[in-house]
């Protein structure tokens, strides 16, 4: 089966194509530029260097989200187009798994972390032994909530992202010693593991998919304050 994988929803964008739990090609950037001009010839592209046709596609796999707004609806948004034009399944994958699940190996908790502003951040707890496995779900919370919910844990707990650094003092402060951080080379969020994750994923209608943003948009947020009134 082969399976192309995508992920938009932060600064990172990533896509892969596996055949079956086989990697094939993986491309990477953590560049602030527009992921609505570069998704498409970056999936171009990597199919081309795997002489792969779109028409060859098994399945289409996506980072659902949460993360950036625009980012996470880019990557959506191209996948759902593609696995309707081509006729394939299509499953979606939270975009904090994808990046806990660099946390392999890891002999504790994974938390991987993306900022959201206001001291916030969107985050959740996994472990990961024969496979991937959630801990706590996922969620947009107050850093400092979400510290006082982990020291109630009894284990140490290995922080992964690229927006981990702008939470490290925080962080080290609640838990010590327990605190572990990812090497910088685990901090992006791998498309390959995105595409393992998703493989044997349930499908989803093409139709009714949608991005899990896990908060409204600051528009729609002040739009509904205002019917309250």
């Amino acid at each position: 089966m082969k399976v192309l994988a995508i992920d938009t929803s932060n600064y990172t964008l990533g896509v892969s194509l596996l055949d079956g739990e086989v990697v094939v090609g993986e491309c990477i950037t953590n560049i602030k530029k527009n992921h609505a001009v570069r998704l498409m010839p970056s999936i171009e592209m990597l199919l081309q260097q795997c002489d792969v046709k779109a028409k060859d596609l098994n399945k289409i796999v996506v980072a659902q989200g949460p993360g950036s707004y625009t980012g996470v609806r880019i990557g959506v948004t191209t996948a759902k187009t593609l696995a309707w034009s081509l006729q394939i399944p299509l499953s979606g994958v939270s975009s904090l798994a994808v990046l806990a699940a660099n946390g392999r190996g890891f002999d504790g908790y994974i938390c991987p972390l993306f900022d959201a502003r206001r001291q916030q951040v969107f985050t959740g707890l996994y472990t990961y032994g024969q496979t991937l496995q959630t801990v706590k779900q996922d969620r947009l919370i107050l850093i400092q909530d979400w510290l006082t919910a982990i020291q109630e844990t009894d284990k140490r707990v290995l922080f992964i992202g690229n927006d981990v650094n702008l939470h490290r003092e925080t962080i080290q402060a609640a838990l010590g010693d327990r605190a572990v951080f990812a090497g910088s080379t685990l901090h992006n969020p791998r498309p390959s593991e995105l595409g393992l994750l998703g493989l044997h994923a349930e499908e989803a209608d093409v139709h009714t998919f949608v991005p899990n943003y896990l908060r409204l948009a600051e528009a729609e947020a002040t739009w509904l304050a205002n019917q309250n009134k």
